[in-house]
C-alpha cells in the first residue's frame, strides 16, 4: 500500500460516515448526514464533509490523503402508509364530547335542550339543558340561569359555547354539570333530549361512555343500543361530555375498504384484504417467504405507496418500474384519531389502522459512477493522488468492524437499526457471511407515535429519543421512572403543569391531553411493534436453521443503537435464546458508529 492516509467511507440512508487511517492507528471519525439518496452521484458533498471531518481531528490536511475505500452502497429506499379499518359516522349532530379541560360542577343531567334566549319561557318544572352561544358574559348567564332555578325551572346543566364552565359554576346557586368550548354551539338541536355528565376532577365519565348507560338514559332498545356503541366508545376516558339524541340522527360504525395486498412468493401469489390487520399480512407473508414482490390496490394509500417506492428506486437505478420489486414489508395494527363526522367540537375517535412499510432494493447502482465523482472531487480539493475504491460488501465489513468491539466473538449477528430498514448479518465461524434486509426502522417509529398521539412529526421524533416527565411545581420534576428532579431557579411558566421531553439541552412542553404514562406506553409499544419485531424476524432468517440459540452475539449498529431504550427492549427478547445482545462499541471507542467504515479499511490494511 501506498504511504500516507487512508479512508474508510460508509455512505448510508441517513448518514455518511468514515475514519482516517495512517498505520498503525486511526486518526480520527467523521459523521455526517448523508447528501441525496444512497448509491447516486449526490453523495459526493457527505463524502467530502466526512472525510474532512475525520481528518480535522488529527489536524492532517486533505492533500495527504492517499486512498478512499467507500462501500458498495447499494440503493435501499422505503415507504409508508397507513390505513383505516373502521370508521365512525355520527350524522344530524347526534354527539359531542371534546373533554375541556375545565368544565363546571359535576354528575350527570338529563333534559330537553333550551337556547339560552328562550330560557325565560320555561316553565316550573321542566326539566331543561340551557345551550349557551359564545359572546355572553359569565356574569349574564349566571344570573340568568339563578333566575331559572329561582322560578322553579329543573335546570339539569349546561352547554356553554365560550371557556365560561368554572365562572358560571361558581355563581349558580345550586351545582349542575356544564361543558364549554363548544365551537359549534349554534348547531346544538334545541328540543332534543340531552345528557350532560361531568366528571369530578383526576376522573372519567362512567354513564355516557358505556353503551348501557345510554340505553338507560335515552331508553333505547337492543337495536338503538348497538348502533350509539361507537358513540360510547368514542367518548371513553374524557371528563367531560354531552349526547344529544335526534329523531333523524343516524349512527354508525362501518368498515371501509382499506385496498388489497397482493403478494409474490417463488411458487404462489396471495391476496389479502389490508382490513384484515397486521397479524393476517405478516402471517401471510410468512408462508411466501422468501417475498419477491407486492402490489397494492390502484386508487388506495397502500397501492400508491407501494408505486411511489417503486418508482423512486427506478429513478435511482435508472430502471423501468417494472424492474423494480419489493423487496419486505412490515405491517403493525394502530390507532389512528379520526375527527368525528357531525361531531360539534372537534371530536376524535381512535379508529383501528394498519401501518405498513416496504422496501425495495437493487444491485445495480451506479457505484463506480459514483466512486469516479468522488475522486474528481478530492483531487479538485487538493488530494491530487488519490485512488477511491469500491472497498467490498456492506455486511461483510459491517461485521469486520462490528468484531472490533471488546467482548465478541463468531458467531455474531449485526443489527443495523436504521432509518428505513433493519439490516442483519451474520459472521459465522467458517468465515461466511449471511444477509437479510426487512423493511420497517425509525421512520416507521416515529409515524406511529404521531398518530396515535396526534402530535406533529417533529414532536414525534423528540418523544421517541427522549425521556418524559412532568412538571409538578416550578421547582421540581416527576421523571417517569418515580425519581424526583429539583432545580434552583423556577421553570418557564409554559412548562408548569405539562408533560415534557427531556432533550439534552432543553425541555419540550407536549400539547397534548395525554398523560405521562399513555405517552410512555405509546413511545415503548411503537418501539416493540417495530425494532424487537425485526430484530426477531432479521435473526430467524440468518440463523442456521432459523434457530436462535445458533447465535452467540448480537451486535446492535447505526443511530437507533444510540436509543435510550431500545437495546434494552431488543436484548430482553433476545435473553431467552441465550443470546450476549449490547450496543457496539466499534474499535472499543466509537459506539455503534463507524462499523462499516472501519472494515473497509481493517479489510485492506
Amino acid at each position: 500500500m501506498s504511504p500516507g492516509i487512508v479512508a474508510g467511507v460508509d455512505i448510508g440512508n441517513s448518514t455518511t460516515e468514515a475514519c482516517a487511517f495512517e498505520d498503525p492507528v486511526f486518526l480520527g471519525s467523521g459523521l455526517v448526514p448523508t447528501t441525496g439518496i444512497k448509491g447516486t452521484t449526490r453523495n459526493v458533498d457527505g463524502v467530502e464533509a466526512a472525510i474532512r471531518a475525520a481528518l480535522r481531528s488529527s489536524g492532517r490536511p486533505l492533500e495527504d490523503l492517499t486512498r478512499v475505500f467507500v462501500n458498495e452502497a447499494t440503493p435501499v429506499i422505503s415507504g409508508l402508509a397507513m390505513e383505516t379499518i373502521t370508521e365512525t359516522l355520527i350524522t344530524e349532530s347526534t354527539m359531542i364530547g371534546h373533554d375541556p379541560r375545565t368544565p363546571g360542577g359535576a354528575g350527570l343531567g338529563v333534559g330537553v335542550t333550551v337556547p339560552f334566549a328562550e330560557l325565560d319561557e320555561c316553565s316550573p318544572g321542566d326539566a331543561v339543558i340551557a345551550v349557551v352561544p359564545a359572546g355572553i358574559d359569565f356574569a349574564v348567564v349566571g344570573k340568568a340561569l339563578n333566575a331559572a332555578l329561582e322560578r322553579g325551572v329543573d335546570l339539569r346543566g349546561a352547554v356553554l359555547g365560550a371557556d365560561d364552565a368554572v365562572l358560571v359554576s361558581n355563581r349558580l346557586n345550586r351545582p349542575v354539570p356544564i361543558v364549554d368550548e363548544v365551537r359549534r354551539v349554534e348547531a346544538v338541536p334545541a328540543g332534543m333530549t340531552a345528557a350532560v355528565e361531568v366528571a369530578a376532577p383526576g376522573r372519567t365519565i362512567r354513564t355516557l361512555c358505556d353503551a348501557y348507560g345510554l340505553a338507560t338514559v335515552f331508553s333505547l332498545d337492543a337495536e338503538q343500543t348497538r348502533a350509539v356503541a361507537p358513540v360510547a366508545r368514542a367518548l371513553t376516558g374524557i371528563r367531560s361530555a354531552v349526547v344529544v339524541r335526534t329523531p333523524s340522527g343516524e349512527v354508525s360504525d362501518r368498515r371501509i375498504p382499506a385496498g388489497t395486498l397482493e403478494l409474490h412468493g417463488d411458487s404462489a401469489t396471495l391476496r389479502i384484504d389490508v382490513s384484515e390487520g397486521a397479524e393476517a399480512i405478516m402471517a401471510l407473508a410468512g408462508r411466501l417467504a422468501p417475498l419477491r414482490d407486492a402490489t397494492g390496490e390502484a386508487g388506495t394509500n397502500v397501492g400508491g405507496m407501494l408505486a411511489t417506492v417503486r418508482q423512486n428506486m427506478a429513478d435511482v437505478a435508472e430502471l423501468g418500474p417494472d424492474q423494480v420489486r419489493i423487496g419486505d414489508l412490515l405491517a403493525v395494527d394502530t390507532f389512528v384519531p379520526r375527527e368525528v363526522r357531525g361531531g360539534l367540537a372537534g371530536e376524535v375517535a381512535l379508529e383501528n389502522a394498519v401501518a405498513l412499510a416496504a422496501m425495495v432494493r437493487t444491485s445495480h447502482g451506479p457505484m463506480r459512477q459514483v466512486a469516479d465523482v468522488i475522486a474528481g472531487r478530492l483531487r479538485q480539493q487538493g488530494a491530487h493522488d488519490v485512488e477511491v475504491v469500491i472497498g467490498g460488501v456492506e455486511a461483510e465489513m459491517a461485521t469486520r468492524g462490528a468484531l472490533t468491539t471488546p467482548g465478541t466473538e463468531r458467531p455474531l449477528v449485526v443489527l443495523d437499526l436504521g432509518g428505513g430498514s433493519t439490516d442483519a448479518a451474520l459472521a459465522g465461524p467458517d468465515g461466511r457471511i449471511s444477509t437479510v434486509h426487512v423493511a420497517g426502522a425509525g421512520d416507521l417509529v416515529t409515524r406511529l407515535i404521531a398518530a396515535e398521539l396526534g402530535v406533529r412529526r417533529d414532536l414525534a421524533e423528540e418523544i421517541k429519543q427522549c425521556p418524559l416527565a412532568r412538571s409538578e411545581s416550578f421547582f421540581h420534576l416527576r421523571l417517569e421512572n418515580g425519581t424526583v428532579r429539583f432545580f434552583d431557579q423556577p421553570l418557564a411558566p409554559e412548562l408548569f403543569a405539562r408533560v415534557l421531553t427531556l432533550g439534552e439541552h432543553a425541555m419540550t412542553p407536549v400539547p397534548t391531553r395525554h398523560g405521562l404514562d399513555r405517552i410512555r406506553q405509546v413511545r415503548r409499544t411503537a418501539k416493540q411493534r417495530v425494532f424487537v419485531v425485526n430484530a426477531l424476524r432479521a435473526l430467524r432468517q440468518v440463523a442456521p436453521y432459523q434457530d436462535l440459540r445458533q447465535i452467540g452475539f448480537v451486535v446492535l449498529l447505526g443511530g437507533s443503537a444510540l436509543d435510550f431504550e431500545i437495546p434494552e427492549l431488543v436484548a430482553d427478547a433476545l435473553a431467552p435464546f441465550g443470546i450476549v445482545c449490547g450496543t457496539g462499541n466499534v474499535r472499543g471507542t466509537e459506539g455503534p458508529r463507524n462499523a462499516v467504515a472501519s472494515g473497509l479499511v481493517l479489510a485492506r490494511c
